[in-house]
C-alpha cells in the first residue's frame, strides 16, 4: 500500500480507542484498586494501542512501519524522563535514611504552625519550583518533606499533596528555568520573558485563588493534638540521628541547582551526598536494613545500596511513622517506568493513525469567537494530555495545530503559548496515566485520584485562561499594540 491509499479516519471511529481504553481502566481500577498500577493498566494500554493499531491499517491503510516507528519516537522522546525517575527513586530513599527528610520533619512540625501549613505548602513549593525550573524536582524533594510534616501535624494526604502539586506547578508555568516554559514559548515563537510576563495574567489570580482556599481549609481542618506532634518529634528523635548538619545535602543540592546544573547530574550526586551522610550519621540505621545477618563494613554497604534500588523500613514503634519513612528506591518506579512505556505506545499509535489530529478538528470546528478559540485550545490540550500521556507532546502538538488557525485569526501568538500553559503544563499531573501524574502519585505515595480533587491552581487554570478570554482582558490583536511591551 502506498501513502496515496491512507484514509483519514472520521472522528467516530477514531474515538473508539478512547473509549475503550477508558472503559477498560475504569474495570481495571475497580477491579484492581491501588495495584492497577502493578499490571492491570499497562495491559490496558497495550490492548488499546492493539485496537488502535487494528483499526489503522485494516481501515485505514495506515502502515506497520509508520505506526512502530511513532512508538518508538515517542519512548526515545521519554528516555530522559525514566533515567530521571530511576534517580528520584534512589533520591528519595537516600534521602529518608540519611535522615534528611526526618530531620526536616523534625523541625518543620516545630516551625510551621498547623493553621497556616497548608498554604506555607503551596508557597515553599512555589518559590522552589521557580527556582528550580522543575516540579518533579520539587515534588520529589521538599515536597516529600512537606507530605511528612503535615501528615505529622494530622492532615490527609490528599490535602497535602494536593497543596505541593499546587505550588510546584505554579513555578514549572512560570519559571525561566521550566523546559514546559521553554518549550511552550519556542513552539509559538515567542520571546521568552515576554511569555511569561503574558502568563502571569492568569497565573497570578489562579494562585491567589488557591492560596486563600488552602488559608480557609488550614483553619478549618482538624489536626493533630500538641501531644500528638511531641510523640511524632521524640519518635524521630530516638530512631534518627536528627542534626543540622544532615541539612547541608538539601543545600548543596540548592546550590547544584542555581548553578544549572543538568537535573540528571544535580539528582545524582545528591542522592550520592546522602548516602555518604546516611554512613557518617545513620550506620544503626544501615544495619538494620542490612539485617542482623551481615556486620561490620559489609552491614553498612548492603543497607546503603538498599537504601538506593529497593524498599527500606524503619522500626519506630509507631505505626503512622513507620509507613512515613518507609521508601521503595529505584524498584518502586519500575511500575511507573513501564507504565510510560505504555502510554507511549498508545499515544504513538493515535498520533501515526491520523485518529488524534480527526478528533482534534471536531474542536477546531467551533472556535467562532475568541472566548470559544481559547476553550477549544484547552479543551484540545486536555485530551492530548489524556490521549499522549505526555505533556511534551501535547505542547508540541497543540502549538502546532492551532499556531495557523491563531495567525489566521489575527491574534498573537502570546494568546496560543498561554493557553497552553493553561491547559496542557498545569492539567498533565491530574491524569493517572500521564508521565507527570504516574511521577507524583509515586514519588509522593498518593494516588492521583486522592490529591486531585485539592489540586486547586491546577484546576482553577484552564478555567481562568477561558474567562479571561471571555472579558478580553489584555487579549491583543495583532495590528494592536501591547503598552506593557518594549518599543520596536
Amino acid at each position: 500500500m502506498d501513502e496515496h491509499s491512507v484514509k483519514t479516519p472520521s472522528p467516530f471511529l477514531s474515538i473508539v480507542p478512547i473509549l475503550i481504553l477508558v472503559v477498560l481502566l475504569f474495570i481495571t481500577i475497580r477491579t484492581f484498586g491501588s495495584d492497577a498500577l502493578e499490571g492491570g493498566s499497562q495491559i490496558v494500554l497495550l490492548t488499546s494501542t492493539a485496537i488502535c493499531t487494528f483499526i489503522a491499517v485494516f481501515f485505514c491503510h495506515v502502515r506497520w512501519k509508520h505506526i512502530e516507528m511513532a512508538i518508538v519516537n515517542n519512548i526515545t522522546g521519554v528516555a530522559t524522563a525514566l533515567l530521571v525517575l530511576l534517580i528520584i527513586g534512589a533520591l528519595s530513599g537516600s534521602w529518608m535514611i540519611s535522615g534528611v527528610v526526618p530531620t526536616l520533619i523534625y523541625y518543620g512540625i516545630q516551625i510551621i504552625h498547623p493553621s497556616f501549613f497548608l498554604v506555607s505548602t503551596c508557597v515553599i513549593c512555589a518559590i522552589v519550583s521557580v527556582m528550580t525550573g522543575s516540579s518533579w524536582t520539587t515534588i520529589a524533594t521538599i515536597g516529600i518533606a512537606l507530605l511528612g510534616i503535615g501528615q505529622a501535624q494530622g492532615f490527609s494526604e490528599g490535602w497535602i499533596a494536593g497543596a505541593i502539586v499546587s505550588g510546584a506547578y505554579f513555578g514549572d508555568k512560570v519559571s525561566p528555568l521550566s523546559d514546559t516554559t521553554i518549550l511552550a514559548a519556542s513552539v509559538t515563537e515567542v520571546p521568552l520573558f515576554t511569555h511569561i510576563r503574558y502568563v502571569m495574567t492568569t497565573t497570578v489570580p489562579s494562585i491567589l485563588i488557591t492560596l486563600v482556599i488552602f488559608a480557609v481549609a488550614g483553619f478549618s481542618q482538624e489536626v493533630a493534638a500538641t501531644d500528638q506532634i511531641l510523640l511524632y518529634t521524640t519518635i524521630l528523635r530516638d530512631t534518627f540521628h536528627i542534626t543540622p548538619w544532615v541539612l547541608l545535602v538539601p543545600v548543596i543540592t540548592g546550590i547544584m541547582i542555581a548553578k544549572k546544573l543538568p537535573s540528571l547530574v544535580t539528582l545524582f550526586l545528591s542522592a550520592a551526598l546522602a548516602g555518604l551522610f546516611a554512613i557518617l550519621f545513620q550506620p544503626s540505621i544501615l544495619k538494620e536494613i542490612a539485617g542482623p545477618e551481615v556486620t561490620g563494613i559489609q552491614a553498612g554497604f548492603k543497607g546503603l545500596l538498599i537504601s538506593f534500588y529497593g524498599s527500606t523500613g524503619v522500626e519506630t514503634g509507631n505505626e503512622a511513622l513507620n509507613e512515613l519513612v518507609s521508601t521503595s528506591g529505584m524498584r518502586g518506579m519500575l511500575n511507573t517506568i513501564w507504565l510510560i512505556i505504555c502510554a507511549m505506545c498508545f499515544g504513538g499509535a493515535m498520533a501515526a493513525s491520523g485518529m488524534l489530529g480527526s478528533i482534534i478538528s471536531v474542536f477546531v470546528r467551533f472556535m467562532k469567537r475568541t472566548t470559544s478559540m481559547v476553550a477549544s485550545t484547552v479543551l484540545s490540550g486536555i485530551f492530548l494530555n489524556v490521549t499522549t500521556a505526555d505533556q511534551y507532546i501535547s505542547i508540541i502538538l497543540t502549538g502546532n495545530m492551532f499556531k495557523d488557525i491563531y495567525t489566521k485569526k489575527g491574534y498573537e501568538n502570546r494568546l496560543l503559548g498561554r493557553t497552553i500553559e493553561d491547559g496542557v503544563t498545569v492539567t498533565s499531573p491530574l491524569v493517572p496515566w500521564n508521565t507527570c501524574g504516574m511521577t507524583q502519585a509515586t514519588v509522593l505515595g498518593v494516588a492521583t485520584f486522592t490529591y486531585l480533587p485539592y489540586c486547586f491552581f491546577n484546576l482553577i487554570s484552564p478555567l481562568m485562561s477561558i474567562i479571561m478570554a471571555a472579558f478580553g482582558y489584555k487579549i491583543y490583536r495583532t495590528h494592536e499594540k501591547d503598552p506593557n511591551l518594549p518599543a520596536g
